[in-house]
């Protein structure tokens, strides 16, 4: 499988996809072939020679996903590959002018190697973003241990309580997670009705947290993604080592939530 030279802006940002697959592997967050990264990197393509159809693999896609350019992991590869194996792990393919199939245009160079059975799900936030939030190109999703947890408590059945539950344990999170998390009741996995309620999710919320499996995130980078991940989580642990010490936290006060957000502007 031949690849291309890629432009420096691209080698950067699968440094960083490097770089977080180490943090989600140090945290427990992926586990096996569990979660999956994929980035629209078209903008980061705009002086690259098209190629030619000599890889070309026939594969349906909805016409507004004509012409980008996707990072994306591969199916049943880890994440932890991720971090000093990339271009086994993962691939970025571009998506022909037709929309009925795509080229490898670099990585996927693992036997057998194909894109991620999440593939339609995540193009379908990423179709979504480039309508509604263009400075989103990444989608993380992964199992954070703490906020998995809350996904099985009563608090989550109530979606106002569980993010007002969340914001109080600490400062940052009311502030690194201004918009919250969306409660999205359980589904299966790869269902059409998992990614409408995840791409949904981000009409209005930070954070998709999937009942009893994981979460899911979109940024302007990964970096940015893990950061929603990790500072809501932080909030969830905190909760739970409260209730795990046997006390109530007493939390941010209305007062004091209000001045986080009329100083950030929240």
């Amino acid at each position: 499988m031949s690849t291309y030279e890629l432009p420096n802006e691209v080698t950067k940002e699968i440094d960083k996809i490097s770089m977080v697959a180490g943090y989600l592997w140090q945290r427990e967050w992926v586990e096996r072939n569990g979660g999956n990264i994929s980035i629209n990197m078209t903008p980061l393509f705009s002086n690259f020679t098209k190629p030619e159809s000599a890889n070309f693999i026939a594969h349906p896609f909805p016409k507004e996903a004509a012409g980008l350019y996707i990072f994306v992991t591969g199916a049943g590869c880890y994440i932890r590959s991720l971090i000093d194996a990339v271009e086994t792990a993962s691939c970025i393919l571009y998506i022909n002018e037709q929309a009925d199939g795509y080229t490898i245009v670099w990585g996927g160079k693992e036997d057998g190697f194909r894109p991620t059975s999440e593939l339609a799900s995540h193009l379908q936030i990423h179709l979504f973003n480039k309508e509604n939030n263009p400075n989103n190109l990444a989608v993380l999703h992964a199992h954070p241990i703490e906020l998995i947890v809350l996904s099985h408590h009563a608090l989550f059945k109530d979606e106002e309580k569980l993010n007002h539950a969340i914001w109080q344990m600490c400062p940052e999170v009311r502030v690194y997670v201004p918009r919250g998390i969306h409660c999205t009741p359980y589904a299966i996995t790869q269902s059409d009705e998992l990614a409408k309620s995840t791409t949904h999710a981000f009409t209005y919320k930070d954070i998709a947290l999937w009942e009893k499996h994981g979460a899911t995130t979109t940024a302007e980078d990964i970096e940015k993604a893990w950061d929603f991940l990790d500072v809501a989580n932080k909030g969830a642990k905190l909760l739970l080592t409260a209730w795990a010490s046997g006390f109530e936290p007493e939390g941010l006060s209305k007062d004091q939530l209000q001045g986080l957000e009329e100083l950030f502007k929240l």
